[in-house]
């Protein structure tokens, strides 16, 4: 088993917000990161090898979810919402912050599951 739980981001275009969370989240010992968007203009479009990759699928917004179930349904792991709408620039420090909000409180939801 792996002691690293793979979270793929997701959001529009592939262009600020997932990739902020990628850059951000990186190098954090217990997790692997991806990122991707839905739209066929996405830096890096969602595939089906990637939600075979990830654990957890992070949308920026709840249509991003909408959007990969019914482009792969059934396909998905767990898909979780954090609701940051398409208001910042990449590194936008706010984004920055409200990323690591969620991302952590997600992280401590797992531990306290785990035991």
């Amino acid at each position: 088993m792996r002691d690293r739980r793979r979270i793929l981001f997701v959001c529009g275009r592939n262009q600020k917000r997932s990739p902020t969370a990628a850059a951000v989240f990186r190098n954090d010992p217990r997790i692997e990161v991806r990122s991707a968007g839905v739209s066929p203009t996405s830096r890096h479009r969602v595939t089906a090898s990637d939600l075979r990759w990830a654990d957890l699928v992070v949308v920026m917004e709840r249509k991003h979810g909408q959007r990969i179930d019914e482009e792969y349904p059934g396909m998905a792991p767990q898909i979780l919402s954090f609701d940051i709408a398409d208001d910042y620039e990449f590194m936008d420090p706010t984004l920055v912050d409200l990323l690591g909000d969620c991302l952590e409180d997600v992280l401590n939801t797992a531990r306290a599951d785990d035991h």
